[in-house]
């Protein structure tokens, strides 16, 4: 057993024992599918705290010989599936956590030779009766002593785009890429490797480094596979967590779901756990990092970047092209470019199906939050977000002009002159308008109700608040708005609320750029409607 070669499996059984361990070894029986095929070697991607590293310590304690896992895995979902023993602890696991390497090291441009001499010591003291040269690479001692032993190695390497997102030396990545190449290019070298499973925070750089690791399939926040549901906690699964910790799951969806892979709502573990741990909802993700992601990207201020950053802010989704990115930290030429990182690093929510993005939850808002606050360009959204607090009690308050001239204000933020007349700016004003709303309501945007479809509803999460349906006139009048809900019953949809609802009609007048609103407050028993 060493430090890189055949490790044992401590680490995973701490893993095991903590308070809160959410069993994902149904993952060993999909990873058992890639082993000695054609397609043994896989990268998967994903944000930080994810759960990409304890996924690899699961791996590493049930393939490795340098431990005997049984009793580990025998209380969890692998243990009871057909071939579970058969690839229990059978191969020769070398695994790298490359961020550490990095981090830990005294001269980096020696890292990697460093690494290597260590790896072969360990593989000279593992097998004394195979020769491996002063000269040989990596890749060649690994050959050798599969040649002389006839065992295959999995090699598990963690945080394998460290010197990607930390825009390494030239001279150093260079020596990456032949170190890469040397293990993962070479035929010679393939039938030693049963598996390679490579995990990072960006997929494959296309460019140097594509051209090394071009023979890996990709799992990827935008298309996770069959892998799915194994970085990350499912909704069911924190749904369960929610029962047995005594913590309101509805709520725990607003703070942290959002992620949406292969039909699966997808959950930060890191504030799942915390949330379950301190019995509070806060933003646990954010702390341990830097909102200046968010905040040095959208300063490159890319042609329709800011448009898009109010629309997701007003909790929109936009369309977003992420076949462009080169997956690197400088080759931003796009706002789709700089969209497609932020989805990488889990501050954006990609929808598959209909290729948007959008910010995904309560946590995550608040660090775009924290980033547009920093920034000149959204010195006004920032303050119409801080502002609508108090416009939802003075909506709640009946007070007309007082949403009128919050609507004025938003409605000419909300997205570029050219655009300023279109249905859906005026939509989107609404969104960013009640942006604070989001904390008691749901929002529906066009949501079937009674003969039609009401622009927008809010749905309160506590019942002690109203629901309000607003509907939206362009060069008419707020009456007719409330007109419409009445004579259309959108309110039917509603009809718990009766007693507790608000209609809201806004109109907006194209001419002269100004909004007029009427609020009226649907009475228990009220007749006619």
């Amino acid at each position: 057993m060493g430090i890189y070669l055949n490790p044992g499996n401590e680490v995973f059984k701490k893993i095991t024992s903590a308070d809160i361990f959410v069993d994902k070894t149904m993952m060993i029986r999909e990873i058992n599918r890639f082993i000695d095929k054609g397609n043994s070697y896989i990268c998967i991607s994903r944000p930080r705290r994810f759960g990409k590293t304890i996924a690899g310590n699961m791996l590493s304690a049930y393939y490795s010989r340098g431990c005997d896992s049984r009793d580990l895995f025998s209380p969890y979902q692998i243990a009871s599936q057909p071939g579970f023993p058969d690839k229990l602890n059978q191969y020769n696991v070398i695994k790298i956590d490359m961020n550490s390497e990095y981090q830990n090291a005294i001269n980096k441009e020696e890292m990697l030779q460093d690494l290597t001499e260590e790896i072969k010591e360990e593989l000279s003291e593992a097998f004394p009766d195979v020769v491996i040269r002063e000269k040989d690479s990596l890749a060649k001692s690994i050959l050798r002593v599969y040649s002389a032993k006839r065992e295959p190695f999995i090699l598990l390497i963690d945080e394998y785009d460290v010197l990607v997102r930390e825009q390494a030396e030239p001279g150093l990545f260079s020596k990456y890429l032949s170190f890469l190449n040397g293990l993962f290019k070479s035929d010679t070298v393939r039938p030693a490797i049963a598996l390679a499973y490579l995990t990072g925070i960006l997929p494959i750089v296309r460019d140097k480094m594509q051209s090394k690791l071009n023979n890996f399939e990709e799992y990827t926040i935008l298309d996770a596979g069959v892998l799915a549901p194994y970085t990350g906690f499912t909704s069911r699964e924190v749904e369960q967590l929610c029962s047995e910790h005594g913590v309101e799951f509805r709520e725990c969806q607003r703070w942290y779901d959002g992620y949406s892979l292969q039909g699966l709502d997808i959950y930060n573990p890191e504030s799942v756990v915390k949330c379950l741990t301190r019995k509070t909802f806060d933003g646990f993700w954010g702390k341990t990092s830097s909102y200046e992601a968010i905040s040095d990207r959208i300063r490159q201020n890319f042609s329709g970047t800011r448009d898009d950053v109010i629309r997701m802010l007003a909790g929109e989704s936009i369309e977003v092209n992420v076949t462009r990115y080169m997956n690197t930290m400088t080759s931003f030429h796009t706002k789709d470019d700089l969209f497609t990182f932020l989805i990488h690093l889990g501050y954006l929510a990609y929808n598959l199906e209909d290729r948007t993005c959008r910010i995904p939850n309560k946590e995550v808002r608040q660090e775009w939050f924290n980033a547009i606050e920093t920034d000149e360009d959204y010195a006004v959204t920032s303050q119409i977000i801080e502002s609508s607090r108090e416009l939802l009690a003075e909506t709640l308050a009946g007070n007309e002009e007082a949403v009128a001239r919050a609507l004025d204000i938003s409605h000419i933020h909300v997205t570029s002159n050219r655009s300023y007349n279109n249905e859906d700016a005026l939509q989107s004003a609404v969104y960013l308008a009640y942006i604070y709303a989001l904390n008691r309501y749901t929002v529906i945007r066009e949501m079937t109700a009674g003969k039609g479809f009401a622009d927008v509803v809010f749905i309160p999460f506590n019942e002690n608040d109203p629901a309000m349906i607003i509907e939206l006139k362009r060069n008419d009048c707020a009456e007719s708005a409330i007109d419409q809900i009445r004579d259309r019953q959108y309110f039917d949809a509603l009809s718990r609320y009766k007693g507790n609802l608000l209609f809201v009609g806004i109109n907006y007048d194209e001419k002269e750029k100004t909004h007029t609103c009427r609020i009226e407050r649907l009475e228990m028993g009220e007749k006619g409607t």
